[in-house]
């Protein structure tokens, strides 16, 4: 079918919510076909309902949930065409890295990781039929050495990487891959765990950062979803080969994703320790562990 002859087809994962959610709108007002995918249907209810939008489960860890998805999407469409996936579905995980368990590692690589690579690996012939584009929800704590997030902090540098060899790769077919380097967005994701009752790190003052740090987001005015979803949707329509991988996007994004960076390590490390409220619990541990062994 001719490029003119057809409406452009976007799908977007983890669109039960926030960012995914905002921009599945935000494509289906501009004219796409969209699709969009998540574990649960209830949430994405009105995405279908009000905007039109072709909702459906999509699990990006269950590989025959990703080529049901290639099929659904062929068999609506009609075509074998796909010019925009959105690697949006993500798994937060906030825990130190001495108590998070393996099967914590497992999901949170599961969705972050091997999902999105899963999806782009299943769909790139139909990128490649429409010269399509792949984008990513990055992050800033790609980036960045937030204390507790080192689990989360490594799927999203992971990420970062994965496009930056993707783009490379699918540049002799026309395909286009950004990779949004996310601020402060409003959105629900937050992990509502508590430290382990086991942690090294269950000392006097510790509660009080680690909700600081669960928070962080929604204590500072974040970006609204649907603010975001315009600013990114756009930035898909402009994408062209050889442009910007990396576009700092969402409050802070700039600020902490390229700027942060560049600063001495000590500098970069020590703002984030005050601004956590880690000062006092840090100063306990160290006294607490400076003699004597652990049992």
């Amino acid at each position: 079918m001719p490029a003119a002859d057809r409406k452009k087809v976007a799908l977007v994962t983890g669109a039960s919510s926030g960012i995914g959610f905002a921009t599945s709108i935000e494509l289906a007002k501009r004219g796409y076909v969209v699709f969009a995918g998540a574990r649960r249907l209830e949430p994405m209810a009105r995405l279908r309902e009000d905007y039109g939008v072709n909702i459906f489960k999509l699990d990006v860890t269950d590989l025959q949930s990703v080529k049901e998805a290639k099929s659904y999407i062929e068999k609506v469409t009609g075509t074998s065409y796909l010019d925009i996936l959105f690697n949006n579905a993500g798994q937060i995980c906030t825990m130190p890295a001495t108590d998070v368990t393996d099967k914590q590692v497992e999901q949170c690589f599961e969705v972050n990781v091997f999902g999105a690579m899963r999806m782009v690996r299943e769909f790139v012939p139909l990128l490649i039929n429409a010269k399509g584009l792949v984008a990513f929800t990055g992050s800033i704590a790609g980036v960045n050495p937030f204390p507790f997030q080192s689990t989360y902090t490594a799927t999203k540098a992971a990420i970062e990487s994965y496009a930056s060899v993707l783009r490379i790769e699918l540049k002799p077919f026309g395909v286009k891959v950004i990779n949004l380097i996310t601020g402060l967005v409003g959105t629900n994701i937050e992990d509502t765990r508590d430290l382990p009752e086991t942690s090294l790190y269950n000392v006097p003052g510790m509660e009080e950062s680690f909700e600081e740090n669960r928070k962080s987001v929604t204590r500072n005015n974040p970006t609204p979803a649907d603010v975001y979803a315009r600013q990114v949707v756009k930035d898909f329509e402009n994408a062209k080969l050889g442009g910007s991988l990396h576009l700092y996007r969402g409050k802070m994004g700039f600020l902490l994703g390229f700027v942060a960076p560049l600063l001495p390590r000590t500098i970069h490390e020590s703002t984030l320790i005050r601004s956590l409220k880690l000062d006092g619990p840090f100063e306990y541990i160290k006294k607490k562990y400076s003699s004597g062994t652990i049992a």
